[in-house]
């Protein structure tokens, strides 16, 4: 029973699989390492506010507005790099190239004697946030077959809030200056692993006009060895042959890109889909609340610890994200996206009103409710608006501008995480915390609209296709 489940097409411990889910496991690393950087903020900010702050003044409101929004100002600069470099250098390098500014961050935090070390170090951060969310989702969807891809893509976000979590721990029971030695271990072995063990992706290779590495490429991802059947070898070379007439329009020159590619009926629907995805992703609040989560339950009226309840939640966001993992290949990616959007929009609306009568009555008998909301709020948006976004943006647009198109929506979205940790610490302290959480909910809500007519299925699309 064991062996047959082994060798369906879907199961990532397939032998035809194995090589694929490694690459995943090894790049990953470094989405632990930035997770780690994001969810350490969330304690630490709380600490660099009060007297015993570690950089022996204490943070204003727009001092942490910054700490917290430079993250998405590196990340617009991360996705512009990767943009503009994966096709000249190819995905390892850009794999490669993103252990550096990580490393530099804990450099800078270690050594930090003003906010301003704080607020470089978050840029550079999120130029390793940026990479990672562009360089990831292409380099994945370029290595692996259909049946698995959404599992794998959706891995990335798992990692990512697996490092959240361990954030929020290390930055609530470590000293400020112990964190850094530890981190560094990630980035460091990231480097390299990758450099060993990971090759760039045979689509890469074949559009490069290499066409025997991008061979070999293709037979190392798909786990072909030449002790294998002949028929085994004989249909990963068709699938090859195939990859390389439709990259090269059969004469092994580079299918040429001009501008009208960018103004067809499906890459402008595709823009429209993006731009709503988008949309749902960052006004939601899910990520700008993973970044301020200890301030908003500390303005919440929940009597719990806010570190506490941190942690219980970055415990939730990787059971939401696996979850994720384990069913966008089954149960597609529209679904999820439903059920996301609408249980986030309830959630954030339910935890409005909380915080609003929380102000008003003496809610200390309810305070686990806030961590209740939350868990199912933060829960709900991993496994679909969280984990599905880069799935999504990599499945919608045509091949042709698929990664130019997808590097331009990453950008966008960037952008608005810059927006969103700028104004979302300033919303709160202006408009109040339950007026902040309304605003989100009722564009979630609008957002859910969208996708119950709009959004199509993507489930086992070839990335050969259009």
């Amino acid at each position: 029973m064991l062996t047959n489940l082994f060798e369906r097409s879907n199961c990532l411990l397939n032998q035809r699989n194995r090589h694929q889910l490694l690459a995943t496991v090894l790049i990953n690393i470094i989405c632990i390492s930035h997770g780690i950087g994001v969810g350490w903020v969330s304690p630490t900010l709380r600490k660099l506010q009060t007297l015993d702050s570690p950089l022996g003044v204490p943070l204003g409101v727009n001092e942490v507005s910054w700490v917290g929004s430079a993250l998405g100002l590196g990340s617009v600069t991360g996705n512009i790099l990767s943009g503009l470099f994966m096709h000249r250098i190819g995905g390892k390098m850009c794999l490669l190239f993103m252990a550096l500014p990580h490393t530099c961050l804990w450099v800078l935090v270690y050594f930090a004697q003003s906010v301003e070390f704080l607020i470089v170090g978050r840029f550079l951060a999120g130029i390793t946030g940026g990479g990672i969310y562009l360089i990831h989702p292409l380099f994945l969807s370029e290595i692996s077959d259909p049946n698995i891809r959404g599992t794998l893509a959706s891995m990335v976000m798992l990692s990512v809030n697996i490092g959240i979590l361990l954030g929020y721990i290390l930055g609530t029971h470590l000293a400020y200056h112990i964190v850094p030695f530890v981190v560094l271990i990630g980035p460091l072995s990231y480097f390299i692993l990758v450099l060993l063990f990971i090759r760039d992706s045979p689509m890469h290779l074949i559009r490069k006009g290499k066409l025997e590495a991008a061979k070999k490429s293709f037979m190392y991802y798909k786990n072909i060895k030449i002790s294998d059947s002949s028929i085994e070898q004989t249909r990963a070379a068709n699938e090859f042959d195939n990859m390389r007439l439709t990259l090269t329009k059969d004469d092994n020159m580079p299918d040429t890109l001009c501008l009208k590619d960018f103004f067809t009926r499906a890459a402008l629907k595709g823009y429209g889909m993006a731009a709503v995805i988008i949309i749902a992703n960052q006004f939601s609040a899910l990520f700008a609340m993973v970044n301020y989560m200890s301030d908003v339950f500390a303005q919440s009226g929940s009597k719990m610890d806010p570190n506490t309840s941190s942690i219980i939640i970055g415990s939730v966001q990787i059971l939401g994200a696996y979850v994720s993992t384990i069913v966008c290949d089954v149960l597609g990616r529209k679904i999820l996206m439903l059920i996301s959007s609408a249980g986030v929009a309830l959630c954030l609306t339910v935890f409005g009103f909380f915080t609003y009568y929380a102000g008003i009555y003496d809610m200390t008998e309810w305070s686990w409710v806030p961590v209740a909301i939350m868990s199912l709020d933060i829960f709900l948006g991993n496994i679909g608006l969280i984990s599905c976004l880069f799935v999504l943006m990599v499945e919608m647009f045509p091949l042709k501008i698929r990664a130019r198109a997808t590097s331009i929506a990453i950008v966008i979205c960037s952008s608005l995480v810059f927006l969103m940790l700028n104004i979302f610490p300033l919303c709160m302290a202006h408009w109040g915390l339950p007026a902040t959480l309304w605003s989100c909910a009722g564009i979630t809500a609008g957002c859910f609209i969208f996708f119950l007519l709009f959004l199509k299925e993507t489930k086992g699309k070839s990335m050969l296709e259009d």
